[in-house]
């Protein structure tokens, strides 16, 4: 979907379901994210009918957008977790989300987020390194467990996309280099308390092509045929998660043509299937709303200045990622070129640069489009500033599923010691 499909204009104004957005926002105060629950389970059902013909199971991976209020969306709906944390574990049990639909993913995981998995019995642990087997065999023995595992085989397939969401090329840190798979499986087979399951493959994010997938899946159905050969019972493939959304005008695959793939490319190998998505589910039906502080008048270029920042938003600063910037009220018809900036204090506090946007004057609403996935998850309070609350919208109705902390709770976490 686009990103105004979910936040339509009315009469020149901006809804999010039957919710007009300056409603809301005489409720919350500016700046604050707001998703639709209803564009979140239309996403998932998509993916869901996608791959209805193919024994897999939706994991959607939790890095994306954390609140639990997602996470109790997606689990009703039957959705497993991706999860890279321990942290994260607590969030998907505590919404509802079962330990047998969740696989533990990331690079560094330590001997307590083993031990928690484990005594939990979670789907199976995507394993990136040798070291990293070792300790999850370590842990598992101690406790009497088995645990089932899958490698994350680096493919080197490039992505073709950002080189900071590039996750599967050789020089990147993520996986097992697929020349070396079969020793670490090998190897894997003969340790106490682990247990072979599957190959886990993810080659990076906002992918707009189904080509790299469709490379990589060639070589992960050619190892698991090899790992077979070997004598290892591989009933599972993880093909990750990586479908990008449109941020302007991007066209990106359907998720019938993404399913239609992996069932060409993996379907003989007869596997259970599991897939990641993240962005692709909650992207476009996420958007950050703020509210203009100032206009100023620069030497060569007007600034609209909004009361949000890089601490709310960091996907621009730190991947020179492109947003929708859209008016809530276009009741004027003059476009404007503006650079678009906030109140932190950094040059990098920037999110576009000579944009068109409607006529705005200060105290009007704006709405930064695509804001659902990686918006409010890699938020901070830098410059001492408030995190932003977070409203979740279905039908005529609207909550507050994050609260914004005050300054005294943001202040208290600090402990000032004993010399002082």
């Amino acid at each position: 979907m686009t990103p105004v499909s979910y936040f339509p204009h009315k009469n020149n104004e901006m809804f999010v379901e039957n919710i007009a957005l300056s409603d809301i926002a005489q409720h919350v105060q500016t700046p604050f994210y707001c998703y639709s629950s209803t564009a979140i389970e239309t996403s998932f059902q998509a993916y869901k009918n996608a791959f209805s013909s193919q024994d897999a199971l939706i994991c959607y991976a939790v890095k994306a957008n954390s609140n639990q209020a997602v996470l109790a969306t997606l689990a009703k709906l039957g959705s497993g977790a991706d999860v890279v944390s321990m942290g994260e574990i607590r969030r998907a049990i505590t919404a509802g989300i079962p330990a047998d639909k969740i696989v533990y993913s990331g690079v560094a995981k330590t001997e307590e987020e083993i031990h928690y998995a484990l005594s939990l019995g979670i789907f199976q642990f995507n394993v990136e390194s040798e070291p990293e087997l070792e300790l999850i065999s370590k842990v598992a023995t101690s406790l009497n467990k088995t645990a089932a595992i899958a490698f994350r085989i680096n493919p080197d397939v490039c992505a073709q996309t950002h080189a900071k969401i590039s996750t599967g090329k050789a020089e990147n840190k993520f996986g097992v280099p697929i020349s070396k798979a079969r020793i670490a499986y090998k190897r894997a087979a003969s340790l106490p308390g682990i247990k072979v399951q599957g190959v886990d493959v993810h080659i990076g994010s906002q992918l707009t092509s189904l080509a790299p997938f469709e490379e990589a899946y060639q070589r992960i159905a050619e190892l698991v045929n090899e790992l077979r050969a070997d004598g290892h019972e591989i009933s599972v493939v993880d093909v990750g998660g990586g479908l990008g959304i449109t941020y302007l005008d991007e066209i990106i695959p359907s998720k019938q043509s993404y399913a239609d793939l992996v069932k060409a490319q993996l379907g003989h190998l007869n596997c259970k299937i599991i897939i990641e998505p993240g962005r692709s589910l909650l992207g476009n039906a996420g958007i950050l709303v703020s509210s203009v502080v100032f206009i100023k008048n620069g030497e060569e270029r007007q600034f609209l200045i909004l009361d949000a920042g890089m601490n709310d938003l960091i996907r621009p600063s730190m991947y020179e990622a492109y947003h929708q910037i859209i008016a809530v009220n276009k009741g004027a018809n003059e476009l404007k070129t503006y650079d678009v900036v906030g109140p932190v204090c950094e040059t990098g506090d920037t999110f576009a640069k000579a944009r068109q946007v409607h006529k705005s004057d200060a105290g009007d609403l704006i709405a930064i489009m695509s804001s659902g996935a990686y918006g409010s998850v890699m938020s901070s309070s830098y410059n001492t500033r408030m995190l932003a609350p977070e409203v979740m919208v279905k039908g005529n109705e609207f909550a507050i599923v994050k609260k914004r902390p005050s300054y005294e709770e943001i202040i208290k976490q600090d402990i000032i010691p004993s010399w002082l």
